[in-house]
């Protein structure tokens, strides 16, 4: 103590084991520090998870000066010694990532095209498997204009979320997440209900990649075996050579089957059929995953997986070269039917859009982790223009993907109804291209997988047990239900759609709609600033969210 109040200091602010310090730190003096903590129970491991006795030390005693002092009065700040080196002081994201605390010299932070890149990142994932899909269920021209709207909708309400915690004025909020501003405007009400719609989105998006990997796992195993096997694929003159298939036939209004190929995985023989009874889709891949995935789950920390976190970029970098060849290969086919269903093509506005919209409330949504990202943007006062650059990128991504798999879709000889919700399903296993894509997701999926799994567990656990690892059982029982909720999802009802759609809807009513419009509406009238134009569109956002998950229902 005597060494901290010597020499000039300046003041810093920390959470350490989920608790938040100030100390003083000396900037001319080198101290002893006797609570040496081993780098891997700060950074391979959560240091609640995994606690050295040298950890369990320096935990208890940051709790203690935490105890003794608000955040506000400097007289009992935790010494010097008891905090760890800034270097070794790391702080998991939800995006999955590790980040490694810098202090606040300018020179550490991200500049914007770092911010604006990382944004785009973490808002693509498998949705934009599903957008053209979602452009076909609503129609090529309102499928369009729905994209561009809920992608301006979604960037305000996040704008919204980002400026939240600078309303609150009487507190510091430096640190703050947007489900600590829930908590402070609504209670424990907020504190709960937040977590549970998070909880939606992270596992529905954990049941998606489920089903997605056992279908990505499923045609790989394919590609391989008829390669190994010379199997070829029974591609009839109404599969354009083979280069696109229309796996599920529809019935079109007059009661005519659809113009399709369906694609035959192999010849009629014993063993042919031996290998299809072993290897299905639906009845044997998603239990096979359960071997390889439930152990990577019962992992105490995710940090050997977050280093993976970069394959996403190339995945989705990939997928919009693939998209690119494949319609300069096909070319377009295009018919302009604003109302009424033709042969082969949909109306330009159709009433299914609402599948659409839950979509893109999923694709669009990064209100959760938004404040996160931003706090490392190296020029606070471009936060807005940054975040609507990254959000302008997003929807040129998906439109560009939407677009173009939708326009070179060949009709004739299929119809556009036959676009898949995976819209890889519409092109056959044989595809060297689309294997390579397949088998590039499958490995993605399986290291992201784990850490989905843990955020889950993290946040959970920690709020219902005060730990994140209580115990391998809890642990062990809570991932069980997370891999059963897939594997039967992968098995009855493998349609990534509606998954999607389902819990976009539902996590987007809380965290995009109703709660970033209450808190606007509450800050303004603690301010004294809140007029009846603006609670009348907060309002009308409120109604938006509330339609948009009813309508799922009835689709």
């Amino acid at each position: 103590n005597n060494l901290v109040n010597s020499g000039s200091k300046r003041t810093a602010t920390y959470k350490v084991c989920g608790t938040k310090i100030n100390y003083a730190r000396s900037t001319t003096l080198n101290f002893i520090r006797p609570f040496h903590v081993e780098p891997r129970n700060i950074v391979g491991d959560d240091p609640q998870e995994r606690v050295s006795a040298e950890a369990a030390i320096l935990n208890s005693r940051v709790h203690y000066y935490s105890r003794l002092t608000a955040s506000s009065d400097r007289l009992l700040s935790p010494p010097n010694h008891v905090i760890p080196r800034q270097e070794e002081i790391y702080i998991y994201s939800p995006l999955g990532t590790a980040f490694k605390v810098t202090g606040s010299d300018p020179s550490s932070k991200n500049p914007s095209i770092i911010t604006i890149f990382a944004i785009w990142n973490t808002m693509m994932g498998t949705s934009i498997l599903s957008i053209p899909w979602g452009i076909k269920q609503a129609g090529f021209t309102l499928g369009i204009l729905i994209l561009i709207f809920t992608g301006l909708l979604m960037l305000y309400c996040c704008y919204i979320v980002l400026k939240s915690p600078k309303a609150i004025t009487d507190m510091d909020t430096s640190d703050w997440e947007f489900p600590d501003v829930c908590s402070f405007y609504f209670g424990k009400f907020g504190k709960w209900s937040s977590l549970f719609f998070s909880m939606v989105s992270l596992i529905g998006a954990m049941v998606v990649y489920w089903v997605l990997m056992s279908n990505f796992l499923y045609n790989t195993g394919q590609f391989i075996y008829n390669y190994a096997h010379n199997v070829n694929g029974s591609d009839s003159e109404f599969g354009t050579n083979g280069s696109v298939i229309c796996p599920y036939p529809t019935t079109e209004p007059g009661g005519n089957s659809t113009i399709s190929t369906l694609y035959i995985s192999g010849n009629d023989t014993s063993d042919g059929s031996s290998f299809e009874h072993w290897w299905s889709k639906t009845n044997t891949i998603p239990l096979y995953l359960i071997v390889l995935l439930l152990p990577l789950l019962c992992f105490r920390s995710a940090a050997f997986f977050a280093r993976f976190t970069f394959l996403g970029t190339i995945s989705v970098v990939y997928l919009i070269v693939l998209v690119t060849i494949k319609a300069v290969h096909l070319g377009f086919h295009l018919e302009f039917h604003w109302f009424d269903t033709a042969r082969l093509y949909v109306p330009e506005f159709r009433l299914l859009f609402p599948q659409f919209t839950g979509v893109l409330t999923l694709a669009f949504f990064i209100h959760n982790c938004i404040v996160t990202l931003m706090k490392n943007n190296k020029h606070q006062e471009n936060n807005v223009r940054d975040l609507s650059v990254a959000y302008l990128l997003v929807g040129l991504t998906y439109l560009y993907v939407g677009v173009l798999i939708f326009a070179a879709f060949p009709s004739p000889p299929l119809s556009k109804d036959c676009i898949e919700p995976n819209f890889l399903d519409n092109f056959p296993t044989s595809d060297v291209l689309v294997f390579v894509a397949r088998a590039f997701l499958l490995f993605q999926m399986i290291t992201v997988y784990p850490l989905l799994g843990y955020l889950v567990r993290v946040q959970m656990m920690g709020q219902i047990f005060g730990n994140h690892y209580p115990s391998f059982l809890h642990v062990l029982v809570l991932n069980i239900l997370i891999v059963g909720a897939g594997v039967l999802m992968a098995k009855f009802y493998p349609n990534i759609g509606s998954i999607i759609r389902f819990s976009g809807a539902t996590c987007g009513l809380a965290l995009v709609f109703v709660f970033p419009a209450l808190i606007h509406m509450i800050s303004l009238r603690r301010q004294g600033l809140l007029r009846w134009p603006s609670a009348i569109f907060h309002s009308f956002l409120i109604l938006l969210g509330m339609a948009n998950l009813l309508a799922q229902f009835f689709m």
